[in-house]
């Protein structure tokens, strides 16, 4: 009876979260068709009936996917790529952010500008370019041209995000730090950089799903050496020219979403607070 009068009384709220729900819906049926896909036997995958469940589970599609001699290496140059690109692209967003919102230089405006017209560009467009770069560089066929181009890539929005973080921290503070004897070193890395974690841990989220995630780069910069290939390249294997193994590619695939997962378990609580803009005075 109560629930009755509480739907009466909040019909948008009920609603809202109806259609929170519907979505939610939608958004994990993708996912729990992978799953589902990855642990069926091969006859129920190449089945015309598709049922939503399956009355035989199999390990045998991560078994063909664990034995593929390259597929650890992959998923270490993953790692490898994904963090070094988290790390580096929030450090330098920090200070570059930093810099931007708390000092007055010339063209100062004209840069905010470039960083938001460096987002409007398609990555596909400098793909070209990017590999000229890379090869004059000598970088093909190594993980630097993965990293920078994705470092690169990431900084124009992180900027943009923290700028807004490191805004909202007030400058009375910073001065109150002065007076108290904090050199500025101690005040960037003791005071402000705690204070923007939350927009850090935003930014990095992003910034780790396109690195984790990337198969245009790792396709285009990686032409000879597989060994320096990433976990996105090692779906190709399962795709055969006559017989797709639709089993290996999903079993791959679940086990490249695992470690995004984890990431998002370790950060919600910080992610959630950085995406509403939390900062204390």
């Amino acid at each position: 009876m109560n629930l009755l009068r509480g739907l009466v009384a909040r019909p948008w709220r009920f609603a809202a979260e109806a259609a929170a729900l519907l979505i939610a819906a939608v958004v994990a049926l993708p996912l729990y068709w992978m799953v589902l896909s990855a642990f069926r036997p091969a006859g129920e995958i190449e089945s015309a009936e598709a049922r939503p469940w399956t009355t035989a589970p199999s390990l045998d599609s991560f078994r063909r996917v664990f034995e593929q001699q390259e597929f650890g290496r992959y998923f270490v140059n993953s790692l490898v790529v994904a963090g070094t690109v988290v790390i580096a692209s929030a450090l330098i967003a920090f200070l570059a952010a930093t810099a931007v919102t708390r000092f007055r230089f010339r063209f100062r405006t004209t840069l905010l500008i470039m960083f938001l017209t460096a987002q409007m560009v398609p990555v596909e467009a400098l793909t070209i370019p990017l590999f000229f770069l890379m090869r004059d560089a000598g970088q093909l066929n190594t993980l630097g041209s993965l990293i920078l181009p994705h470092i690169a890539f990431s900084l124009p929005f992180a900027i943009w995000m923290l700028r807004g973080f490191v805004k909202a921290v007030p400058e009375s503070l910073e001065e109150a730090a002065y007076l108290d004897g904090a050199s500025r070193a101690r005040f960037l890395w003791q005071i402000l950089f705690p204070l923007v974690l939350p927009g850090l841990v935003a930014t990095s989220v992003f910034s780790f799903i396109s690195a984790w995630n990337d198969f245009l780069f790792a396709k285009s910069f990686i032409i000879s050496d597989t060994s320096q290939s990433t976990l996105p390249m090692a779906l190709l294997v399962f795709f055969k020219p006559d017989e797709p193994d639709w089993g290996g590619v999903m079993a791959a695939s679940t086990v490249m979403t695992i470690p995004v997962l984890v990431f998002f378990v370790l950060v919600q609580r910080r992610l959630v607070s950085g995406l509403g803009g939390a900062v204390k005075d």
